[in-house]
């Protein structure tokens, strides 16, 4: 499959198989909108990789760590959220093996772990997890396809 428009390859795909499985939801409805995808922001890049692999039969959830803020005695207070501290923006379930996913766009110049984002990778690493950082779709998508392949 060669990419079109100038977009990747791995994007290209995404955008056919959407099509695909909205084509096969509604098979007698003659012009179907294709969804467009892309990876310039991370909420974009979040969704593509979730529904990557939703589409693909697994199972993947956006994780939100933000906390809220709340007003006590009219004074607002930030209340931090219930998550584990540098949880990944990603939690996916991926031929049996529980895979966490930190988001870090390339597009938005979003580079850097933080030291608590460091020590969950390796909490999930020891425990057995597979822990990815994503930083454009074309990069996620390449290593999927050996993951799923490969297993590594």
């Amino acid at each position: 499959m060669a990419a079109t428009k100038n977009k990747p390859i791995g994007l290209q795909a995404l955008e056919d198989l959407s099509y695909r499985l909205k084509r096969a939801k509604c098979p007698n409805v003659p012009y179907l909108i294709r969804t467009t995808y892309r990876d310039d922001n991370s909420n974009d890049l979040t969704r593509c990789v979730i529904d990557w692999i939703n589409f693909n039969n697994y199972q993947a959830e956006r994780i939100n760590s933000t906390g809220r803020q709340i007003n006590i005695k009219g004074q607002n207070k930030w209340i931090t959220g219930s998550s584990t501290r540098g949880t990944a923006d990603i939690s996916a379930t991926i031929k049996g093996r529980s895979v966490k996913i930190e988001i870090k766009c390339k597009a938005t110049g979003d580079r850097y772990q933080s030291e608590d984002q460091k020590q969950y990778q390796s909490m999930i690493e020891r425990a057995g997890g597979v822990y990815i950082i994503v930083r454009d779709f074309q990069s996620f998508y390449d290593w999927y396809l050996n993951f799923v392949t490969d297993g590594r």
